[in-house]
């Protein structure tokens, strides 16, 4: 009998040369981790980009990166992509941590055929978003793909297939991140815009349906990468993208802040941090919003700000539908999702944009335990035929569905104004709130107090033709029509708002509140929520 071990305590390096079978594991190894060698890893580092495991290193905790398929290789035989032997078939893929948290990655490598996806290289993604699903833990995507490997045909459409299929089964489950890192075409932007949150780096990440080559070609436009795909239309127009970074590393600093708002998974809550921030602090400097005129406007940030343990607010979406601000904040430590008209912009009118904007946000935010705080300050929906002819009433329904549905903690506060449909479509108590509160400057109506006189008293005010005396009455009748129609002390005596708070104890009251609904369950909530993309 071969005794293969001494004494484990006698342990020591061996001198010995390592057997022929790890020499050659080793050198494999390191063959898979060089890429595609030297001269395609410079083409990509002066193109200002990193490479994909360079991307993970900076991202994940430190020596936190476990990888695995690093072999895999493709079995396509047409067109010499067998004979190449490309392993790991241009993705990289395994679990790392960040702040200590598990999460799953993958990451294209651009070197390796540009990062295409083929059948191997989407069974690498699937099978690691099938691990996470499995795992209950974040899924992160690093795209930098030329698109579909047309060398694989059909089979390479087939394999966006499979990753879309996982995008939906996770959605709702687990937190998905997309961060585009260079192209991200045709079929490929499908993914991303299927999963929850999607990063964009100026100057480097484009994504498009149909290149500008393609783009002349079927409409005569001409239109370069930026202008059609870069990160600005994405982050201002299409909203497609809600964080726009102006570098790699500034970029996974936003990811990593962003991990920290966020549960593992739908059946967790959100991380609890510690805070030296009093729960009762006081804000006086909130007691100006109840002399400012409604129609005079303010950035809702400085609300925010004030609220927050610290001051601190991690906005998403921050260039697109600005007149709704939705992002992050904690309150005595816990994390707390935000939805607030935007009087800054568009006087905080709900439009199309803002609906989706929001509703999505607060499907998100349902779906992973995040307690809601709405702060109301609109005048309405966006009047005008292009509103209109741009689906106001579909788009707006989103929003009046989100909230309805929702069944996590939800406060409101009510700032200045609220009127008509707006007013029910910002987490009204009828949409079952929670706890609805009122500054003693709200009005809450159908509409504004001076249209209101406009219309219910026109032939009154067109029967006095001096014009001082006619705007004197016009005053007379909307401070008239505003104390019985429109003041919170109407709205309260109704039930449409639980109290009218001091705006200085707005952070104690709020957080008072969602204390008490921590404990909150709704017995008939769905065990899984998807977030589809509004």
């Amino acid at each position: 009998m071969i005794e293969l071990f001494e004494d484990p305590r006698l342990d020591k390096p061996s001198n010995e040369p390592a057997p022929a079978g790890l020499v050659k594991f080793r050198q494999i190894s390191q063959d898979a981790l060089k890429g595609a060698g030297e001269a395609r890893i410079k083409a990509q580092k002066d193109k200002g980009k990193m490479t994909a495991r360079e991307r993970i290193s900076y991202l994940v905790d430190k020596d936190s990166f476990i990888e695995i398929q690093s072999l895999l290789e493709s079995a396509c035989t047409d067109f010499g992509v067998k004979e190449k032997h490309i392993k790991g078939d241009g993705v990289v893929t395994g679990f790392g941590r960040i702040n200590g948290r598990e999460v799953a990655l993958f990451a294209q490598d651009f070197t390796q055929l540009g990062g295409s996806l083929g059948l191997a290289h989407a069974r690498k993604i699937a099978d690691i978003m099938d691990k996470a699903i499995e795992a209950k833990i974040p899924i992160i995507g690093l795209f930098d793909s030329g698109g579909a490997r047309i060398q694989e045909g059909v089979d390479s459409l087939n394999g966006f297939g499979e990753i879309f299929y996982r995008n939906v089964k996770a959605s709702g489950v687990v937190p998905q991140i997309s961060v585009i890192l260079g192209p991200c075409a045709g079929g490929a932007a499908y993914s991303p815009a299927l999963t929850d949150f999607i990063f964009m780096v100026d100057g480097i990440s484009h994504m498009f349906i149909t290149g500008p080559g393609a783009v002349k070609a079927a409409t005569g436009e001409e239109v370069d990468f930026d202008s059609l795909g870069g990160s600005r239309p994405h982050s201002e127009k299409s909203g497609v993208c809600q964080f726009v970074a102006k570098s790699e590393q500034d970029c996974f600093r936003q990811v990593r802040e962003l991990l920290s708002f966020l549960p593992q998974n739908c059946e967790e809550n959100p991380p609890l941090e510690t805070t030296s921030d009093l729960a009762d602090r006081s804000v006086p400097v909130l007691e100006r919003i109840c002399e400012m005129d409604p129609k005079k406007a303010f950035r809702i940030h400085h609300v925010i700000w004030r609220l927050a343990d610290d001051f601190g607010f991690f906005e998403i979406h921050q260039n697109f539908a600005k007149n709704v601000v939705i992002g992050f904040i904690r309150l005595g430590g816990r994390v707390v999702g935000v939805v607030a008209n935007n009087p800054a912009h568009l006087g905080g009118a709900l439009d199309c944009d803002a609906s989706d904007k929001a509703a999505r946000f607060i499907r998100f935010l349902n779906a992973f335990n995040i307690p809601l705080l709405t702060l109301v300050d609109t005048g309405g929906y966006l009047p005008g035929v292009e509103q209109e002819h741009g689906g106001i009433i579909r788009h707006g329904a989103k929003l009046l569905y989100a909230y309805a549905e929702a069944t996590i903690p939800k406060i409101t506060l009510v700032l200045r104004k609220a009127y008509g449909g707006a007013y029910i479509a910002m987490g009204s108590k009828i949409l079952k709130g929670d706890f609805n509160f009122a500054f003693p400057s709200a009005e809450i109506a159908v509409m504004g107090p001076r249209g209101a006189v406009e219309i219910l008293y026109s032939r009154a005010l067109k029967e006095e033709k001096d014009p001082a005396k006619q705007e004197a009455l016009k005053l007379k009748m909307t401070k008239e029509y505003s104390d019985k129609f429109a003041s919170p002390y109407q709205a309260a005596t109704n039930g449409s708002i639980d109290e009218i708070i001091e705006p200085a104890e707005a952070r104690a009251k709020i957080i008072r509140a969602f204390q008490v609904l921590r404990t909150k369950r709704d017995p008939k909530r769905s065990p899984r929520r998807g977030n589809i993309p509004l």
